[in-house]
């Protein structure tokens, strides 16, 4: 896991967001819509705090044990540490039940993200369990952050990151607003609003506009909730039979006529329903229920 800090050099947008979507599509694949359900409480900000007297070493233990539990890893056992290394943070993986996980020496003095650096590197035991992950080494870090975020212990990531005008710093791979747009999807599928659990002023910001984005993906076409100017656009398209690439949607010839596809505005999958006006659409990964106007 990296860390970030100094003055200006915390990447914002959307740089991974193709990489993001994709990671929502293979946890529901991994997973199944019920076993990401599963998830349905976030870690609560009590399960991460740090008492100012708590011992750190016992503090920390207390902390990753809370997200083994939350993260349905209650045999597991997390053995922290901490020593100088350039990464905040890093996790042996091996086929357990005992996983050490290794964090910066600096987070003796920033115990306020311990948790988040523990939520990542935990995520990486469940991912290694389930046998998912991505080629490459970056793909696969962000993978585990939009697991972290999606399976509701990624806030502690979004509220490390702080900025002013002298010093910056961000955990993970994902940009602020990466993590505020996955952040922002679980907020829509579990009916949450994590706002109030931001000590940061700056991980509040990145939510709201990352939220933004995932709410703009409930108002692209052929979604019925999508907005005049795109509808025009759509209809100019769909006699054209023509895609665009900037919304998502490809039309398609089928047995019974022209088709629409597009990618479901939850989990990414793509959807194939018939173009003849207003349509009710199941998407057949995550089971969202779609009302569409092809």
């Amino acid at each position: 896991m990296v860390a970030r800090g100094g003055d200006g050099d915390v990447v914002h947008g959307y740089p991974h967001l193709d990489t993001v979507r994709a990671a929502l599509t293979a946890l529901y694949r991994r997973l199944s819509p019920d076993g990401v359900l599963a998830y349905g409480l976030s870690v609560p900000p009590v399960d991460a705090a740090f008492d100012d007297g708590e011992d750190l070493h016992l503090g920390a233990q207390r902390v990753a044990g809370a997200l083994a539990r939350h993260l349905r890893l209650p045999e597991a056992r997390m053995i922290v540490s901490f020593r100088e290394m350039r990464h905040a943070a890093s996790v042996e993986l091996t086929a357990g039940p005992e996983y050490f996980i290794e964090l910066n020496d600096r987070f003796r003095t920033h115990r306020r993200d311990i948790g988040a650096a523990l939520a990542h590197e935990i995520t990486h035991v469940l991912l290694h369990r389930l046998g998912l992950s991505f080629p490459g080494t970056r793909d696969n870090e962000i993978l585990t952050d939009t697991a972290t975020t999606y399976l509701g212990a990624g806030w502690l990531l979004l509220d490390a990151f702080r900025e002013s005008r002298v010093s910056s710093q961000k955990l993970g791979y994902l940009t602020p607003e990466e993590f505020g747009y996955v952040l922002a999807k679980r907020a829509l599928v579990f009916d949450e609003d994590p706002s109030p659990w931001f000590t940061s002023p700056q991980a509040y910001t990145a939510y709201t506009r990352g939220r933004s984005l995932a709410l703009a993906d409930l108002r692209r076409p052929p979604l019925a909730g999508a907005g005049w100017a795109d509808r025009r656009r759509y209809a100019r398209d769909r006699g054209r039979a023509a895609g665009r690439d900037d919304l998502g949607y490809a039309f398609e010839r089928g047995d019974g006529g022209p088709c629409v596809s597009f990618p479901c505005p939850t989990c990414r999958q793509r959807i194939r329903v018939p173009v003849r006006g207003r349509v009710r659409a199941r998407c057949g990964l995550c089971r969202s229920l779609l009302e569409c106007d092809t």
